[in-house]
């Protein structure tokens, strides 16, 4: 009931007119951003980031959590209507959702991942308010080496899990924790990496690295490979869903919450595992099997759900523990630290009114987007027409004039595409940027928390195994780890079932 009652002052906050107003031109903002060709969620809200800054912190926030769904559901549009993942979770909605388009069906599969996220926002979100108070409370009783082993959990699944080679997963986190280790020593005071400039002893700002990484990055080398042509968009008509649609689609709907939230909560990496499970699952619960890989509805239906549903669920590490697992959630991080707020344990107890404003709005956003999508699909597959290099071109001015906003200084601008060429190298080598994105962000804080417990048993490499959750989390990470190994000694016959479906996906 105390949730509740807070949630309801939440709504009291957010549903004032201007904050409501703020709600509204996120959404359009980050759809209209999230919609582009190659732009995931995680770009979409790292360029739109500078646009809070001049605003309070509750209405800044509110603005972002409308930035955050609208450029979720924009990189499902782009899969749908041009096999074009924005995100990597959204590469599930393109198997399915563009041989739907290509069949004259792009209305009815962009209502189906519109009304899919929906449901699994609101699922998700409910579950956050039931379940993220206790796990603040809970949270407060954690010590520096319980800290840290959660931090290695998150750190070793996000590079198990994403990207092809585990090993590039890694160099990529060890390029972040190197960005991470940048300025002035916390506990000494020496200067690190920082080639004796003082501009650099603050270290560099974690907004400055996630533009320079998604957005710097993703414009280089699109203009290194791309030709100049433009991708003829597929008429989406009115999107509306037939009785047959609703009857095959409300099942998946409601499934795909309860899978997505779950991996979303725990440090896994985000929303690619949940939605492809989520896939799995429709793929066999279906009476329309021989649909599949030609533009079956559930495909779409319960993968988009899924995903909702988990961004919902990262709020819950996020909020409570300060750990952000997926990319969108590590820039909402930077966001709070730009306002001089620390999610944690603690945020609960000092920003109630925030935290719950922001909880509120994500409804608002979540019903929003609902209502202002459905009626503009149409105008978002408009935009797009807009030719690759002009398109490129704007995100390269967006991103230096909002890395000049920052602290505004010209060697953030140096910076800025410095960032930019490592995050050209590692889509040229193939290094997943989201495990550098988080090292960027939790590098400081781990390290931190070891020397902390280090000192408190002085010395000792014990006093960071010294608590039965530390020891439960490293048995986790122990477990990841030696899964690939324990997955070649399996009986063969588990893994030919896989084998025609992997097939299907790609003649998909």
């Amino acid at each position: 009931m105390e949730s509740l009652n807070l949630l309801l002052d939440g709504f009291a906050t957010a549903l004032t007119p201007m904050n409501l107003v703020w709600a509204a031109l996120g959404v359009l903002l980050g759809t209209a951003i999230g919609v582009l060709p190659g732009i995931g969620p995680a770009m979409a809200v790292a360029l739109l980031l500078p646009v809070t800054y001049a605003l309070e912190p509750t209405s800044a926030f509110i603005m972002f959590a409308g930035i955050y769904f609208g450029g979720m559901f924009g990189g499902s549009t782009t899969s749908i209507l041009l096999n074009t993942p924005g995100e990597s979770f959204s590469v599930i909605a393109a198997l399915e959702g563009n041989p739907m388009a290509r069949k004259g069906r792009g209305a009815q599969a962009l209502a189906t991942a519109a009304v899919g996220h929906f449901i699994g926002a609101i699922v998700g979100l409910t579950l956050l308010v039931l379940l993220a108070p206790t796990v603040a409370s809970l949270a407060v009783d954690i010590g520096a080496p319980d800290y840290l082993a959660i931090t290695v959990l998150a750190f070793i699944a996000i590079t198990s899990v994403l990207g092809k080679s585990r090993i590039r997963g890694f160099a990529s986190l060890l390029i972040g924790l190197t960005i991470g280790i940048i300025g002035l020593d916390e506990m000494t005071g020496q200067q690190r990496l920082t080639f004796g400039m003082l501009h650099l002893a603050d270290g560099i700002d974690v907004v400055l690295v996630a533009v320079g990484l998604f957005a710097i990055g993703e414009s280089l080398w699109v203009a290194a490979h791309l030709r100049r042509s433009n991708a003829a968009p597929i008429p989406v008509g009115r999107a509306l869903l037939t009785g047959s649609d609703v009857r095959r689609t409300w099942k998946p709907w409601l499934r795909g919450p309860f899978i997505g939230f779950p991996f979303g909560a725990i440090p896994a990496g985000g929303a690619e595992i949940p939605t492809f499970l989520s896939y799995v699952a429709e793929r066999r619960l279906s009476k329309h099997r021989d649909e599949f890989g030609k533009g079956a509805i559930e495909g779409v239906a319960g993968p988009e759900a899924a995903a909702s549903a988990s961004a919902a669920g990262t709020m819950v590490s996020m909020l409570t523990l300060g750990l952000p697992t997926t990319a969108v959630a590590a820039v909402m991080l930077a966001a709070f630290q730009q306002y001089g707020i620390q999610p944690g344990p603690l945020l609960f107890a000092r920003e109630s009114e925030l935290v719950w404003a922001l909880i509120a709005s994500m409804f608002i956003g979540s019903v929003l987007l609902l209502v202002l999508n459905l009626p503009l699909a149409p105008v978002w597959a408009k935009l797009l027409q807009i030719p690759r290099p002009y398109l490129y071109a704007g995100i390269l001015f967006f991103a230096s004039v909002g890395a000049y906003a920052i602290g505004g200084e010209p060697l953030d601008l140096v910076l800025l595409f410095v960032i930019g060429l490592i995050g050209f190298a590692m889509r040229r080598y193939g290094l997943p940027v989201l495990p550098a994105i988080i090292a960027v962000i939790l590098g400081p804080t781990s390290e931190q928390q070891m020397r902390r417990a280090l000192q408190i048993s002085d010395g000792s490499l014990s006093g960071l195994v010294n608590t039965p959750f530390a020891i439960t989390v490293y048995c986790i990470v122990a477990l990841i780890l030696v899964w690939p190994l324990l997955a070649r000694l399996l009986p063969r016959r588990e893994a030919k079932p896989q084998e025609p479906q992997e097939g299907e996906r790609v003649d998909a």
